[in-house]
């Protein structure tokens, strides 16, 4: 089976000054920040999974919200075959230029279209990932039905890795990432904004039976935040997409103003940012 990375909706760093022009979603720039600065900090998280599942050689696995195929790129490195989807074009052409380097043999296929442009041509997947952490119940709903046709495209048995937050007490980037309700004032009645909530004790567990998967085991990994600098943090923190409506609810300078006060007390006396995160995975089998 050929790598194939194909666009599917699913629900560069630098110092920052407070009058650089707003970056929206999906733009170059934008990207290179997610890839270069926040990316990287959910790499236990992958090879927990990877380690558990014993991704390697014969393992055909299907990235759902690939990005920019950090995650892929880890498992191809195992011997794994990969395909993966994403929503983003401006991540899903940084993955193309990262799984399809020149001199990458001439059968490797990358296509721009729907779900059903990832299936496998030869056999099918046997590991489905969704590693982007769970939000709110528009993007659950859109998930749902991701993993639900991405489950008919797996061999029976297969496995389905669900990533998510782990205890609200036990994420120090949780309290930073309330900035993303304030501006916007737009959580519902159950709290619930269109950027992050605390996740729930089986929020993971319930998305899977939703998705008609059956759960098979869970995990807990640290994926500590880690920058360089203030500057880094807030831009690797904007890069992830969960403050989108806060900026389209207030102006860029007040959300990284914002942002900058909540990153505070987790900035070191040598200028680095640091968080400590524990994040949670579930392994789900395909019916």
């Amino acid at each position: 089976m050929s790598p194939t990375l194909v666009r599917h909706q699913l629900p560069h760093s630098g110092s920052m000054r407070c009058d650089d022009p707003p970056v929206p979603a999906g733009s170059r720039a934008r990207t290179r920040d997610w890839a270069e600065i926040q990316e990287r900090m959910l790499v236990p998280l992958y090879e927990a999974a990877y380690d558990r599942l014993g991704v390697g050689p014969g393992t055909r696995l299907l990235g759902l919200g690939c990005g920019s195929g950090l995650a892929l790129l880890l498992a191809a490195a195992r011997g794994a075959q990969v395909s993966g989807v994403d929503a983003d074009e401006s991540r899903l052409e940084l993955a193309r230029e990262r799984l399809t380097p020149d001199g990458m043999p001439e059968h490797t296929r990358l296509v721009s279209g729907g779900l059903e442009d990832a299936a496998p041509g030869d056999a099918a997947f046997n590991v489905v990932t969704a590693f982007h952490p769970v939000g709110c119940v528009s993007t659950v709903e859109g998930l749902t039905a991701s993993l639900t046709a991405a489950a008919g495209l797996a061999e029976r048995g297969s496995a389905v890795v669900l990533g998510g937050w782990g205890p609200v007490e036990r994420c120090a980037t949780a309290g930073v990432l309330r900035v993303a309700q304030r501006p916007a004032g737009s959580a519902d009645e159950d709290g619930c904004s269109a950027g992050w909530w605390p996740s729930g004790r089986d929020d993971l567990e319930e998305l899977a039976e939703r998705a008609g998967l059956r759960p098979d085991g869970s995990g807990r990994v640290a994926c500590p935040f880690g920058y360089a600098d203030l500057a880094s943090a807030v831009r690797g923190l904007l890069s992830t997409g969960l403050f989108d409506t806060a900026l389209e609810a207030a102006e860029q300078r007040q959300v990284e103003k914002e942002l900058a006060e909540a990153l505070h007390p987790h900035q070191r006396a040598d200028g680095t940012v640091w968080m400590p995160n524990v994040f949670r995975y579930l392994i789900a089998r395909t019916r």
